[in-house]
């Protein structure tokens, strides 16, 4: 085990975990800095290799009840041609250098496009 959960809720998995060694924090990002446009998301679809993948922020939703804060769109070839879009929930949404989000819902229908949650609302919600 690397870690305990102590809640599983719909605005996350919270809990403690020993931070990898060679993983560096970084800062996030609040609601306001925010903004459609490029971004990454960090996935392993390979299994054990973890990668940026580029996506696009189609919309922001700072308010929106269900954990569909950020509009995602699969821009990243490599991605679509290895797997067809969005695959893990959970993957860390990264934009200028900050942590902005989550994956939260893929959309069976339509793989190169899904939804994110804010970290703010994470944190929020985190206690």
């Amino acid at each position: 085990p690397c870690g305990t959960i102590r809640s599983n809720t719909e605005r996350g998995i919270f809990g403690t975990m020993a931070p990898p060694q060679d993983a560096s924090p970084l800062p996030t990002a609040a609601a306001a800095q925010v903004h459609t446009g490029s971004a990454t998301i960090l996935s392993s679809v390979s299994g054990t290799e973890t990668r940026e993948y580029a996506v696009q922020i189609v919309s922001v939703e700072p308010n929106e009840p269900q954990g569909r804060n950020l509009r995602l769109a699969v821009t990243d070839d490599a991605l679509l041609a290895q797997t067809g879009g969005i695959v893990q929930s959970g993957s860390p949404i990264l934009q200028d250098g900050r942590l902005v989000g989550a994956v939260t819902h893929v959309l069976v229908n339509e793989p190169t496009a899904g939804y994110g949650i804010l970290i703010e609302n994470m944190l929020a919600a985190a206690g």
